[in-house]
C-alpha cells in the first residue's frame, strides 16, 4: 500500500465559508478517482497550539495509483479552486506500508 499525508495551514483571513469548501470538495474525491482506496480527512482538534489546521490521509495500491490522483483534474481543480486561496503552509509525505 501507498500512503500520503498532507497537513495544511490556513491564511490568518480565511473565511470558514472557504474552510467549509475545501473540506466539500476533498469529500468528493473518492467518488471521482476509484483509485484512492482509503481517504480520511479533517480539521485540527485544537488541542495543542501550532499545529496544522487540516488532515489528509490517504492511501492506494500503489505508488502509481497515487500519481493518478495527484494528477486527476478533479483533484487538480480542488487545490486551485478551493485549497490555495487560504494556503498559508503545507506539508506533505507520501510512503509505503
Amino acid at each position: 500500500m501507498f500512503r500520503h499525508v498532507v497537513l495544511f495551514s490556513w491564511v490568518a483571513g480565511a473565511t470558514e465559508e472557504q474552510k467549509a469548501a475545501v473540506e466539500a470538495g476533498l469529500k468528493e474525491l473518492p467518488a471521482a478517482i476509484p483509485e484512492i482506496r482509503r481517504y480520511e480527512i479533517g480539521g485540527d482538534a485544537g488541542i495543542n497550539p501550532g499545529n496544522y489546521e487540516f488532515a489528509v490521509v490517504a492511501d492506494f495500491d500503489s505508488e502509481a495509483d497515487y500519481l493518478v490522483y495527484r494528477d486527476h483534474p478533479v483533484h487538480r481543480a480542488v487545490i486551485a479552486d478551493v485549497i490555495r486561496p487560504i494556503l498559508a503552509n503545507r506539508a506533505a509525505v507520501q510512503y509505503t506500508f
